[in-house]
């Protein structure tokens, strides 16, 4: 049986459930040399013992990037490369499909604060979820819905959440969204780090992310950080 509180908050979010769900666009596919960061492991204690890591891939990792910083409790957010076969790889290595690994961002956040749960929930109602490996206009594995989990108990959150959404029909399709330990994760070139932040007045940010962040600020209205958006 779930924690009463976990239960509450699957029932939440079932009377409220929405998605925010707007075409991608592909970065730049400069693979020009550029100081990488290197890969972490999953054990690596990078974070304050206090702290922990959330793994996820919701299409374009832009989006979800600014999303995610903008969540009390979560103290960075890095978006990055996980899920494949190739070490180290570039942008333009994703891309192609051939690597296996999906765009993600890795969310540092304080539980105290906020739960793993939350962070689903938050992970869920921002994307579509049902559609596989496409956000969108964009196609390719690179963009499939993937929770990347770090240990035994996010993994039994994440499964018993999504049962929980496919049971109540939450969505009008089953969820396709893959559950999977981490194993490695890589971060992304520089230029993808705080992307919206640094990127306000591209067009693809005033046309996609800005109306997509207003909807989120909207919906998870108490989660959010204070802060001039």
């Amino acid at each position: 049986m779930m924690p009463v509180l976990f239960h509450h908050l699957m029932h939440m979010s079932l009377l409220a459930t929405v998605y925010l769900c707007l075409p991608g666009a592909a970065a730049p596919a400069d693979d020009a040399p550029r100081q990488r960061q290197p890969s972490r492991d999953v054990d690596e204690p990078t974070q304050p013992e206090k702290l922990e890591l959330a793994t996820f891939g919701a299409g374009c990792f832009w989006c979800t990037e600014a999303m995610f910083e903008r969540v009390k409790g979560v103290t960075k957010v890095v978006s990055g490369y996980a899920g494949g076969t190739t070490e180290h790889p570039t942008y333009r290595q994703v891309s192609s499909g051939q690597t296996g690994h999906a765009e993600v961002v890795q969310v540092a956040f304080d539980p105290a604060t906020i739960s793993y749960a939350d962070l689903l929930e938050i992970f869920w109602k921002t994307h579509d979820p049902t559609t596989l490996n496409q956000q969108g206009p964009d196609f390719g594995t690179q963009y499939r819905s993937v929770v990347f989990y770090h240990n035994a108990q996010q993994k039994q959150v994440a499964e018993a959440y999504k049962q929980q959404l496919d049971d109540s029909r939450t969505f009008p399709s089953p969820i396709v969204t893959e559950i999977t330990p981490l194993t490695s994760f890589y971060a992304a070139e520089d230029y993808h780090q705080d992307y919206f932040s640094l990127n306000r007045q591209q067009p693809y940010c005033r046309q996609y992310i800005s109306p997509k962040l207003k909807k989120f600020n909207q919906l998870f209205h108490d989660k959010l950080k204070d802060q001039d958006e």
